[in-house]
Protein backbone atom coordinates (compact mmCIF):
# COMPACT_ATOMS: atom_id res chain seq x y z
CA UNK A 1 0.00 0.00 0.00
CA UNK A 2 1.14 3.54 -0.73
CA UNK A 3 2.50 5.57 2.19
CA UNK A 4 0.20 8.57 2.31
CA UNK A 5 2.94 10.94 3.50
CA UNK A 6 5.28 9.93 0.65
CA UNK A 7 2.72 11.01 -1.97
CA UNK A 8 3.08 14.71 -1.26
CA UNK A 9 6.02 16.07 -3.21
CA UNK A 10 5.75 18.61 -6.04
CA UNK A 11 7.15 17.83 -9.48
CA UNK A 12 9.97 20.31 -8.76
CA UNK A 13 10.94 22.64 -5.91
CA UNK A 14 9.09 25.98 -5.92
CA UNK A 15 10.75 28.70 -7.98
CA UNK A 16 10.77 32.20 -6.47
CA UNK A 17 10.34 35.20 -8.77
CA UNK A 18 10.04 38.93 -8.11
CA UNK A 19 7.71 41.57 -9.56
CA UNK A 20 5.24 39.01 -10.87
CA UNK A 21 2.76 41.77 -11.77
CA UNK A 22 3.43 45.39 -12.63
CA UNK A 23 2.42 48.06 -10.13
CA UNK A 24 -0.37 49.09 -12.49
CA UNK A 25 -1.68 45.52 -12.77
CA UNK A 26 -1.62 45.16 -8.99
CA UNK A 27 -3.61 48.38 -8.61
CA UNK A 28 -6.25 47.19 -11.10
CA UNK A 29 -6.65 43.81 -9.39
CA UNK A 30 -6.96 45.44 -5.99
CA UNK A 31 -9.60 47.83 -7.32
CA UNK A 32 -11.63 44.84 -8.57
CA UNK A 33 -11.48 43.37 -5.07
CA UNK A 34 -12.49 46.63 -3.39
CA UNK A 35 -15.31 47.35 -5.83
CA UNK A 36 -16.92 43.90 -6.01
CA UNK A 37 -16.88 42.83 -2.36
CA UNK A 38 -17.63 41.94 0.32
CA UNK A 39 -16.16 38.45 0.20
CA UNK A 40 -16.92 35.35 2.26
CA UNK A 41 -14.60 33.06 4.22
CA UNK A 42 -12.72 30.33 2.36
CA UNK A 43 -14.31 27.82 4.74
CA UNK A 44 -17.82 29.03 3.91
CA UNK A 45 -17.24 28.65 0.17
CA UNK A 46 -15.76 25.19 0.03
CA UNK A 47 -17.04 23.08 2.92
CA UNK A 48 -20.46 21.90 4.11
CA UNK A 49 -19.34 20.51 7.46
CA UNK A 50 -16.36 20.56 9.85
CA UNK A 51 -15.79 16.87 9.01
CA UNK A 52 -15.06 17.89 5.40
CA UNK A 53 -12.44 20.37 6.63
CA UNK A 54 -10.65 17.62 8.56
CA UNK A 55 -10.74 15.32 5.53
CA UNK A 56 -9.18 18.07 3.40
CA UNK A 57 -6.29 18.79 5.73
CA UNK A 58 -5.06 15.99 7.98
CA UNK A 59 -5.36 14.81 11.52
CA UNK A 60 -8.02 12.97 13.43
CA UNK A 61 -10.57 13.73 16.12
CA UNK A 62 -11.23 11.38 19.05
CA UNK A 63 -14.05 8.88 18.59
CA UNK A 64 -17.34 10.33 19.77
CA UNK A 65 -16.12 13.93 19.53
CA UNK A 66 -18.14 16.22 17.26
CA UNK A 67 -16.07 18.91 15.53
CA UNK A 68 -17.52 22.42 15.23
CA UNK A 69 -16.93 25.33 12.86
CA UNK A 70 -15.37 27.28 15.70
CA UNK A 71 -12.44 24.85 15.71
CA UNK A 72 -11.45 25.96 12.20
CA UNK A 73 -12.58 29.56 11.81
CA UNK A 74 -9.82 31.70 10.36
CA UNK A 75 -10.40 35.25 9.05
CA UNK A 76 -9.18 34.54 5.51
CA UNK A 77 -11.52 35.41 2.65
CA UNK A 78 -11.63 34.48 -1.04
CA UNK A 79 -12.95 35.53 -4.41
CA UNK A 80 -12.41 34.49 -8.02
CA UNK A 81 -10.99 36.63 -10.82
CA UNK A 82 -11.22 33.89 -13.47
CA UNK A 83 -12.87 30.48 -13.70
CA UNK A 84 -12.85 27.74 -16.34
CA UNK A 85 -10.29 29.65 -18.44
CA UNK A 86 -12.58 32.71 -18.52
CA UNK A 87 -11.71 36.02 -16.88
CA UNK A 88 -14.60 37.39 -14.84
CA UNK A 89 -13.51 41.03 -14.96
CA UNK A 90 -12.40 42.24 -18.41
CA UNK A 91 -10.35 45.06 -16.90
CA UNK A 92 -7.77 42.50 -15.66
CA UNK A 93 -7.77 40.18 -18.68
CA UNK A 94 -4.06 40.78 -19.29
CA UNK A 95 -3.29 39.62 -15.75
CA UNK A 96 -4.96 36.27 -16.43
CA UNK A 97 -4.01 35.63 -20.08
CA UNK A 98 -0.41 35.99 -19.04
CA UNK A 99 2.23 34.72 -21.48
CA UNK A 100 5.00 35.20 -18.94
CA UNK A 101 3.22 32.92 -16.48
CA UNK A 102 2.54 30.33 -19.19
CA UNK A 103 6.25 30.26 -20.06
CA UNK A 104 7.11 29.83 -16.37
CA UNK A 105 4.79 26.87 -15.74
CA UNK A 106 5.72 25.09 -18.99
CA UNK A 107 9.35 25.39 -17.96
CA UNK A 108 8.60 24.25 -14.41
CA UNK A 109 7.08 21.01 -15.71
CA UNK A 110 9.18 20.64 -18.86
CA UNK A 111 5.84 20.48 -20.69
CA UNK A 112 4.78 21.48 -24.18
CA UNK A 113 1.32 22.86 -23.42
CA UNK A 114 -0.34 24.93 -20.68
CA UNK A 115 -3.78 26.52 -20.41
CA UNK A 116 -4.67 29.26 -17.90
CA UNK A 117 -7.47 27.71 -15.86
CA UNK A 118 -8.35 29.90 -12.87
CA UNK A 119 -7.33 32.94 -10.89
CA UNK A 120 -8.41 33.63 -7.34
CA UNK A 121 -7.39 35.83 -4.46
CA UNK A 122 -7.22 35.54 -0.69
CA UNK A 123 -7.52 38.63 1.50
CA UNK A 124 -6.96 38.88 5.23
CA UNK A 125 -5.80 40.97 8.10
CA UNK A 126 -4.04 39.55 11.17
CA UNK A 127 -4.56 35.81 11.41
CA UNK A 128 -3.21 32.84 13.33
CA UNK A 129 -1.27 30.62 10.99
CA UNK A 130 -3.63 30.97 8.03
CA UNK A 131 -5.07 27.49 8.66
CA UNK A 132 -3.51 24.04 9.03
CA UNK A 133 -0.82 22.92 6.59
CA UNK A 134 -2.72 21.53 3.62
CA UNK A 135 -2.65 20.79 -0.10
CA UNK A 136 -4.89 22.46 -2.65
CA UNK A 137 -7.75 20.57 -4.28
CA UNK A 138 -6.29 17.93 -6.57
CA UNK A 139 -8.25 17.51 -9.81
CA UNK A 140 -8.64 14.53 -12.08
CA UNK A 141 -10.00 13.86 -15.53
CA UNK A 142 -13.76 13.83 -14.95
CA UNK A 143 -13.43 14.98 -11.32
CA UNK A 144 -13.16 18.70 -10.55
CA UNK A 145 -14.66 21.37 -8.29
CA UNK A 146 -17.50 21.67 -10.84
CA UNK A 147 -18.92 18.29 -9.78
CA UNK A 148 -17.01 17.17 -6.68
CA UNK A 149 -16.44 18.52 -3.15
CA UNK A 150 -12.89 19.51 -2.29
CA UNK A 151 -12.66 17.02 0.57
CA UNK A 152 -13.08 14.10 -1.85
CA UNK A 153 -10.51 15.38 -4.34
CA UNK A 154 -7.95 15.75 -1.56
CA UNK A 155 -8.83 12.35 -0.13
CA UNK A 156 -8.29 10.83 -3.57
CA UNK A 157 -4.71 12.10 -3.70
CA UNK A 158 -4.06 10.82 -0.18
CA UNK A 159 -5.05 7.32 -1.25
CA UNK A 160 -2.48 7.19 -4.05
CA UNK A 161 -5.01 5.19 -6.10
CA UNK A 162 -5.82 7.67 -8.87
CA UNK A 163 -2.47 8.95 -10.12
CA UNK A 164 -3.07 7.93 -13.75
CA UNK A 165 -6.09 10.29 -13.96
CA UNK A 166 -4.57 13.21 -12.06
CA UNK A 167 -4.55 16.55 -13.88
CA UNK A 168 -1.10 18.11 -13.96
CA UNK A 169 -1.30 21.60 -12.49
CA UNK A 170 0.97 24.55 -11.75
CA UNK A 171 0.43 27.88 -10.05
CA UNK A 172 2.02 31.28 -9.82
CA UNK A 173 1.19 32.59 -6.34
CA UNK A 174 1.93 36.23 -5.63
CA UNK A 175 1.84 38.16 -2.34
CA UNK A 176 1.45 41.77 -1.36
CA UNK A 177 2.15 42.28 2.32
CA UNK A 178 4.45 44.80 3.97
CA UNK A 179 5.33 42.45 6.77
CA UNK A 180 5.17 44.10 10.18
CA UNK A 181 4.60 40.72 11.89
CA UNK A 182 4.91 37.43 10.03
CA UNK A 183 2.80 37.03 6.90
CA UNK A 184 5.21 34.78 5.01
CA UNK A 185 4.68 31.40 3.32
CA UNK A 186 5.61 28.04 4.87
CA UNK A 187 5.93 24.92 2.72
CA UNK A 188 7.24 21.34 2.85
CA UNK A 189 8.83 20.51 -0.54
CA UNK A 190 10.19 17.14 0.66
CA UNK A 191 6.86 15.94 2.03
CA UNK A 192 5.22 16.49 5.43
CA UNK A 193 7.93 14.56 7.25
CA UNK A 194 10.69 16.68 5.70
CA UNK A 195 12.21 20.05 6.52
CA UNK A 196 10.01 23.10 5.93
CA UNK A 197 11.05 26.13 3.92
CA UNK A 198 9.91 29.70 4.52
CA UNK A 199 9.48 32.73 2.30
CA UNK A 200 9.55 35.62 4.73
CA UNK A 201 7.77 38.96 4.46
CA UNK A 202 7.90 41.72 3.44
CA UNK A 203 6.64 40.42 0.10
CA UNK A 204 5.55 42.94 -2.47
CA UNK A 205 5.05 41.26 -5.83
CA UNK A 206 7.13 38.24 -4.84
CA UNK A 207 5.78 34.95 -6.23
CA UNK A 208 6.43 31.23 -6.42
CA UNK A 209 5.93 28.86 -9.33
CA UNK A 210 4.72 25.65 -7.73
CA UNK A 211 2.52 22.54 -7.79
CA UNK A 212 0.48 23.24 -4.65
CA UNK A 213 -1.77 20.20 -5.12
CA UNK A 214 1.16 17.99 -4.16
CA UNK A 215 2.93 20.09 -1.52
CA UNK A 216 1.87 20.85 2.03
CA UNK A 217 1.86 24.59 2.63
CA UNK A 218 0.28 27.31 4.74
CA UNK A 219 0.44 31.01 5.45
CA UNK A 220 2.63 32.10 8.32
CA UNK A 221 0.92 33.75 11.29
CA UNK A 222 0.23 37.37 10.39
CA UNK A 223 -0.15 40.64 12.27
CA UNK A 224 -0.53 41.66 15.94
CA UNK A 225 -1.74 38.87 18.23
CA UNK A 226 -4.54 40.99 19.69
CA UNK A 227 -6.14 41.35 16.24
CA UNK A 228 -5.95 37.75 14.96
CA UNK A 229 -9.35 36.50 16.16
CA UNK A 230 -11.90 39.32 16.12
CA UNK A 231 -14.90 39.03 18.43
CA UNK A 232 -18.00 38.11 16.45
CA UNK A 233 -16.21 36.04 13.81
CA UNK A 234 -18.56 33.35 12.43
CA UNK A 235 -18.87 31.18 9.33
CA UNK A 236 -20.99 34.02 7.83
CA UNK A 237 -18.48 36.84 8.37
CA UNK A 238 -17.58 38.93 5.29
CA UNK A 239 -14.61 41.15 4.37
CA UNK A 240 -14.77 44.18 2.12
CA UNK A 241 -13.62 47.75 1.59
CA UNK A 242 -14.09 50.10 4.53
CA UNK A 243 -16.32 52.96 3.34
CA UNK A 244 -14.73 55.21 5.97
CA UNK A 245 -11.15 54.61 4.77
CA UNK A 246 -10.14 54.75 1.07
CA UNK A 247 -7.39 52.14 1.63
CA UNK A 248 -8.80 50.29 4.65
CA UNK A 249 -10.90 47.15 5.04
CA UNK A 250 -13.58 45.88 7.39
CA UNK A 251 -15.01 42.58 8.63
CA UNK A 252 -18.77 42.36 9.15
CA UNK A 253 -21.06 39.72 10.64
CA UNK A 254 -24.76 40.03 9.82
CA UNK A 255 -24.12 43.64 8.79
CA UNK A 256 -22.34 44.67 12.00
CA UNK A 257 -18.68 45.76 11.77
CA UNK A 258 -16.57 43.51 13.99
CA UNK A 259 -13.12 44.72 12.90
CA UNK A 260 -11.55 47.53 10.87
CA UNK A 261 -8.19 46.94 9.23
CA UNK A 262 -5.73 49.63 8.13
CA UNK A 263 -3.86 49.17 4.85
CA UNK A 264 -0.63 48.24 6.66
CA UNK A 265 -2.26 45.11 8.16
CA UNK A 266 -3.73 43.92 4.85
CA UNK A 267 -2.36 40.77 3.15
CA UNK A 268 -3.33 40.17 -0.49
CA UNK A 269 -2.59 36.87 -2.27
CA UNK A 270 -3.20 36.29 -6.00
CA UNK A 271 -3.33 32.63 -7.08
CA UNK A 272 -3.03 32.00 -10.83
CA UNK A 273 -3.44 28.39 -11.95
CA UNK A 274 -2.88 26.49 -15.19
CA UNK A 275 -3.55 23.03 -16.57
CA UNK A 276 -0.41 21.32 -17.86
CA UNK A 277 -0.12 18.81 -20.70
CA UNK A 278 3.21 17.17 -21.33
CA UNK A 279 2.49 16.40 -24.99
CA UNK A 280 -0.25 16.36 -27.62
CA UNK A 281 -1.54 12.90 -26.69
CA UNK A 282 -2.10 13.97 -23.08
CA UNK A 283 -3.92 17.08 -24.27
CA UNK A 284 -6.17 15.05 -26.60
CA UNK A 285 -7.03 12.57 -23.84
CA UNK A 286 -8.22 15.43 -21.65
CA UNK A 287 -10.22 17.08 -24.43
CA UNK A 288 -11.99 13.99 -25.75
CA UNK A 289 -12.84 12.63 -22.25
CA UNK A 290 -11.89 9.14 -23.38
CA UNK A 291 -10.43 8.23 -19.97
CA UNK A 292 -12.46 10.15 -17.39
CA UNK A 293 -13.24 9.07 -13.84
CA UNK A 294 -16.78 9.02 -12.44
CA UNK A 295 -17.89 9.20 -8.81
CA UNK A 296 -18.98 5.57 -9.05
CA UNK A 297 -15.50 4.53 -10.21
CA UNK A 298 -13.88 6.55 -7.42
CA UNK A 299 -15.96 5.08 -4.60
CA UNK A 300 -15.78 1.54 -6.01
CA UNK A 301 -11.97 1.84 -6.01
CA UNK A 302 -11.79 3.32 -2.51
CA UNK A 303 -14.23 0.79 -1.03
CA UNK A 304 -12.26 -2.09 -2.58
CA UNK A 305 -9.05 -0.68 -1.06
CA UNK A 306 -10.69 -0.28 2.36
CA UNK A 307 -11.72 -3.93 2.27
CA UNK A 308 -8.18 -5.02 1.37
CA UNK A 309 -7.01 -3.02 4.38
CA UNK A 310 -9.42 -4.98 6.59
CA UNK A 311 -11.73 -2.10 7.40
CA UNK A 312 -15.29 -2.96 8.44
CA UNK A 313 -17.94 -0.35 7.63
CA UNK A 314 -21.40 0.20 6.24
CA UNK A 315 -21.41 1.27 2.61
CA UNK A 316 -23.15 4.69 2.62
CA UNK A 317 -26.09 5.52 0.40
CA UNK A 318 -24.61 9.00 -0.22
CA UNK A 319 -20.84 8.81 0.26
CA UNK A 320 -20.37 12.44 -0.82
CA UNK A 321 -22.02 13.73 2.36
CA UNK A 322 -22.03 10.82 4.85
CA UNK A 323 -20.11 12.15 7.87
CA UNK A 324 -19.25 8.72 9.27
CA UNK A 325 -17.81 7.60 5.92
CA UNK A 326 -15.86 10.84 5.54
CA UNK A 327 -14.45 10.24 9.02
CA UNK A 328 -13.42 6.71 8.07
CA UNK A 329 -11.55 7.92 4.98
CA UNK A 330 -9.90 10.68 7.01
CA UNK A 331 -8.59 8.12 9.51
CA UNK A 332 -7.43 5.50 7.01
CA UNK A 333 -5.69 7.86 4.60
CA UNK A 334 -4.39 10.43 7.07
CA UNK A 335 -0.83 11.48 6.08
CA UNK A 336 -0.32 13.25 9.41
CA UNK A 337 0.65 16.80 10.08
CA UNK A 338 4.15 18.04 9.17
CA UNK A 339 6.75 16.73 11.59
CA UNK A 340 8.64 20.04 11.78
CA UNK A 341 6.85 23.38 11.94
CA UNK A 342 8.70 26.73 11.75
CA UNK A 343 8.61 28.85 14.92
CA UNK A 344 5.99 31.57 15.27
CA UNK A 345 7.05 35.06 14.14
CA UNK A 346 8.21 37.45 16.83
CA UNK A 347 6.04 40.44 17.61
CA UNK A 348 8.36 43.29 18.51
CA UNK A 349 7.00 45.94 20.82
CA UNK A 350 7.69 49.48 19.62
CA UNK A 351 10.23 51.32 21.74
Amino acid sequence: MTSTASVFRPVAPPQVIENAFSAEQHARMLEVVRTNGPWSLILAQHFKSPEEVIATTSGLVPEGFTPTWDMFLSPVFRGYLAKSSTVLYPEIEDCFLNKGFLDLVRGYWGARYATPENMLFNIQGPCQGGGSPHVDATRYRGISFHNTPIWLMNTMVKTGLFKQWQQKKAQVITWYYKGRVGGGFNYWPEGPQGQPTQIKAPMWGRAVVVENEMMFHTAETTGPATMRRPDGLTINTLMGADPQDPTGWQLTTEGAVIQRLPEEEFRFLVHWGADIFMDLSELKRALDHSDDLTHEMVFDTIIADLKVRGEHFDIPSDPLTDKAFIGLLTRVYDPGQPAIVPPEPEERVAA
